[in-house]
């Protein structure tokens, strides 16, 4: 495989479906404090498609961002990135020529590139992997996953990292039917809570900067009741406010609150990039749970999607199955009710540069692993 990396403008970054590889995400981490770097790829077409002339290729692109680790080092993290798959059998290969040339594009003081891969699992359709009722069982043993990406690269250097950033289980959505096929797609219990929240009297309605503090306080809420990292405010005030309206790749960016009687509920923040609506952040209060506001929450924001010519709605995290042990498993019940379809991603996985401190930083790592959204 042949591929050239170089730098571009974070203004021309591609469209994109995926959020976290946008302009207007590295807008959102510059406002944060995250500095953030863009580069194309270019890929022999040939190594795509044996028919492809010599010199016919494929234009690709990432963003990366640079996150402090301490005053001393760094680490070149890649959400969702890259978005392009080279196939199976080549993505060891891809990855390693990519990093190698992003060495002297990043920092001297950069230990790793960690990437966030969207890209389907190696195991999602192994007949190994799945149970004999159908059930994901997950991935194998990190031994056998290294050993699999690593096969036919030069340095065997891709390490499965501890944990990961970023869901690597979601569920997508079919947006391009009409309501009632969507309807019709999902779970019973799904399609009768949806109507008895409307019965109910349930209202979602859009909102602006000014009631971010009702946000907040759901947020709040939720994230002391299912202990998950808490961001502050701001966070939100910026997701909210930052515009990439001049770049090839902006988003809009909606906050729905749910209502019963002017008192709020639910919550979420809808984001739409290239065709794709992702369920970004949530919230829900503990009480008055019998109008399943939620499901409203939902089902808006689907119909929001579908009128910004969505193709599909991203759920944005479920447990990798139907195991009541884990954490997540809630979500799970929740979010396969709605109809859309499981996909299991390759997780988080690092290309040490600088090896013992990558070594130092991994051990402390795995001292802190727990799941939060970056």
């Amino acid at each position: 495989m042949f591929s050239h990396v170089y730098l571009k403008e974070i203004e021309e970054v591609f469209r994109t479906p995926i959020i976290q590889q946008t302009a207007f995400w590295s807008e959102v981490k510059g406002r944060l404090g995250v500095q953030s770097i863009a580069v194309n790829i270019r890929i022999r077409k040939s190594d795509f498609y044996p028919d492809a002339g010599p010199f016919e290729y494929i234009m690709a692109d990432m963003l990366v961002l640079l996150q402090q680790v301490s005053e001393q080092y760094c680490y070149a993290y890649v959400p969702y990135g890259p978005e392009i798959d080279p196939g199976e059998e080549l993505r060891g290969t891809f990855l390693e020529q990519v990093s190698e040339q992003m060495r002297s594009f990043l920092p001297a003081n950069c230990i790793m590139i960690r990437y966030d891969l969207a890209w389907e699992s190696f195991w999602a359709n192994d007949p190994d992997c799945i149970s004999e009722n159908g059930k994901w069982l997950g991935p194998p043993p990190v031994n056998s996953q290294e050993f699999r990406f690593n096969y036919g690269t030069e340095l065997w250097n891709l390490k499965k990292a501890g944990s990961n950033i970023l869901p690597s289980n979601t569920i997508f959505v079919n947006l391009k039917d009409e309501s009632s096929a969507l309807l019709a797609r999902m779970k019973p219990k799904t399609r009768y809570n949806i109507g008895l929240s409307l019965r109910r009297g349930v209202e979602v309605r859009m909102a602006g900067l000014e009631e971010l503090p009702l946000w907040y306080a759901l947020y709040a809420e939720t994230a002391a009741r299912n202990n998950f990292y808490l961001h502050d405010i701001e966070y939100f005030r910026v997701v909210l406010t930052a515009r990439a309206n001049d770049t090839q790749s902006p988003a809009d960016v909606f906050l729905l609150i749910a209502e019963h009687d002017n008192r709020p509920l639910a919550a979420m923040f809808l984001v739409i990039s290239g065709n794709r609506a992702t369920y970004l952040y949530g919230a829900s209060s503990g009480e008055s749970r019998q109008f399943m506001a939620t499901y409203a929450l939902q089902w808006k924001a689907m119909e929001i999607a579908q009128a910004c010519s969505c193709h599909e709605y991203d759920m944005f995290g479920i447990s990798p199955a139907s195991d009541p042990s884990h954490p997540m498993y809630g979500l799970y019940r929740f979010k396969t009710g709605f109809g859309g379809e499981q996909y299991h991603g390759m997780g988080c996985w690092d290309y040490p540069l600088i090896e013992d401190v990558y070594l130092y930083f991994t051990a402390i790592e795995m001292k802190q692993q727990g799941y939060h959204l970056s």
